[in-house]
């Protein structure tokens, strides 16, 4: 905040991985209570930052020196820099999915009395935090019970129970829809008002612009630039410059359609809850997508896009009770992900490292690995095949990775989403449904996602896409489905939409499935 007292600064921070240099010779300073947020592309070197300051990277595994309230910092790992008052959220949420709200809440410091642990107290104290970030639920709720918004609260509740003086979040809009990303946001605004600093990640320009009273760029490992909201407005383009190098004058690719034939066509798609069996999670759902066509599904969170997406590729969600589906001129009927697969069905899920990819295996496997049978020879595996697959899909995807034989977690991840799109693209499919595909990613590794997208169409295939940003599928779609409660419930031509009739019809009540 203006003329607010500096209360940390990071001084010359060099950070070594074996043949790469992620943060080279970094500062920068930050003000007491103010939102100051960091931005960079995939692999810029953000995250190690924040590791580096919370001590899961711990002094003398880099270079350079920390301050933090006027006071050097030499923390040996994450319980040293939160004793300090340094909380840290990551993107991947670290909740315990089996225990209730205020077990996760007060989990390693619990409240004891007598060498108990005191239930009442917990269930008292976690009440009153979840109240100062509003989460309205009861305490003893279990967290698999509750959505990822909710999850972030509890994450944040979590973090004032240990009386936090700089709170670090990496990416915590990435999984929400707007209504929470919004709420979210709220919150980081009045803890703020209370005097808490925070540091944000995050690939949503809009947000930063919107809740930040500063921002430092990295790019390669080195800041850019760091510029205040005090001295000159915050806009998108000046932040885009710097990640980028180079200004970003479209936000999309141009792209011409050439839509052909209908390719895919379903009718009376009704699918149930895998475990409440009077509960719909596809009502009914009938739309097609036809060559070269590029199709958006708009919906809220919980509106059943995944579940439909799931249920459609080999019925790998729910429990299927009618519908068709038709490919070409021919029906199908795809009861597993390999039938799925065989008829030309591809699905991108929106969760990458959970459900696209298998973090212990290296480039070049996990790129042939949804379809082994095109690269083996007599059923054993033809490595030269399958080395000169990868490395195709790793030049034409524009993959950054030091070859083929580089572990996918050692990938940033717009990087790890190419390794995915190019398994599926590897099976040669007639549709390819993409669920949140740049999920999590910086806006250049974006453009790169929308010019596969793109480049898809233009080779006749039929694409879905998922996704809880309008501005994305308004920017890619030529037409664009929206669902509510499990039901479609409106479709919009390219013409005629915006995020006012889009949200409309999104938020539209249906009737349950007959």
């Amino acid at each position: 905040m203006p003329g607010s007292p500096v209360i940390l600064e990071m001084i010359n921070i060099t950070k070594r991985f074996p043949g790469v240099l992620a943060l080279d010779d970094v500062s920068m300073s930050v003000r007491a209570g103010e939102v100051h947020a960091i931005s960079g592309e995939n692999g810029a070197g953000k995250s190690t930052l924040m590791k580096v300051l919370s001590g899961v990277y711990p002094h003398g595994s880099f270079d350079g020196a920390i301050e933090f309230a006027g006071s050097p910092a030499r923390f040996a790992n994450i319980r040293a820099s939160e004793d300090a008052g340094i909380v840290i959220i990551h993107q991947e949420l670290a909740l315990v999915p089996e225990l209730s709200i205020a077990e996760n809440i007060f989990l390693g410091n619990e409240q004891r009395r007598f060498g108990v642990i005191d239930w009442t107290a917990t269930n008292r104290a976690a009440a009153e935090l979840m109240a100062r970030v509003g989460l309205e639920e009861h305490p003893e709720t279990l967290i698999k019970n509750i959505g990822v918004g909710k999850q972030q609260l509890v994450e944040i509740a979590k973090a004032l129970s240990k009386n936090v003086k700089l709170l670090i979040l990496d990416e915590p809009t990435a999984a929400l829809n707007e209504t929470d990303s919004a709420h979210l946001l709220d919150l980081i605004r009045g803890l703020r008002g209370r005097g808490i600093t925070c540091i944000m990640i995050s690939h949503k320009l809009n947000e930063v612009t919107a809740v930040s009273d500063a921002v430092t760029v990295i790019r390669d490992g080195r800041v850019v630039e760091t510029f205040r909201a005090d001295e000159a407005p915050i806009d998108e383009d000046r932040i885009i410059r710097g990640m980028v190098g180079r200004p970003l004058t479209a936000r999309f690719p141009d792209h011409e359609p050439n839509i052909g034939p209908v390719l895919l066509q379903v009718e009376g798609w009704t699918v149930r809850h895998p475990e409440v069996a009077d509960r719909y999670v596809c009502k009914n759902e009938s739309f097609e997508v036809r060559r070269g066509e590029i199709v958006g599904f708009a919906g809220l969170m919980g509106a059943g896009r995944t579940e439909l997406a799931r249920s459609l590729f080999g019925r790998s969600y729910g429990i299927w009770e009618s519908g068709t589906m038709r490919l070409g001129d021919r029906p199908i009927e795809p009861r597993t992900v390999e039938q799925a697969i065989s008829a030309g069905l591809a699905y991108v899920t929106e969760d990458r490292k959970v459900f696209g990819l298998n973090l212990l295996d290296d480039v070049k496997n996990t790129v042939v690995s949804a379809d082994l049978a095109r690269i083996a020879r007599l059923g054993v595996i033809d490595e030269q095949a399958q080395f000169a697959a990868a490395e195709s899909y790793r030049t034409e995807l524009r993959i950054k990775a030091p070859s083929v034989n580089a572990g996918v977690a050692t990938l940033s991840g717009g990087n790890q989403q190419k390794v995915v799109l190019a398994k599926w693209l590897f099976t040669e499919p007639e549709v390819l449904i993409l669920d949140e595909p740049t999920r999590g990613i910086d806006v250049g590794a974006k453009f790169e996602i929308y010019r596969i997208i793109g480049a898809l169409a233009d080779a006749g295939k039929a694409v879905l896409v998922i996704s809880s940003e309008l501005p994305e599928l308004l920017g890619l779609s030529d037409r664009i489905y929206t669902i509510a409660e499990g039901a479609i419930t409106g479709e919009v031509s390219r013409a005629e939409a915006t995020q006012e009739n889009l949200m409309r019809l999104m938020t539209r009540t249906t009737e349950p499935a007959a």
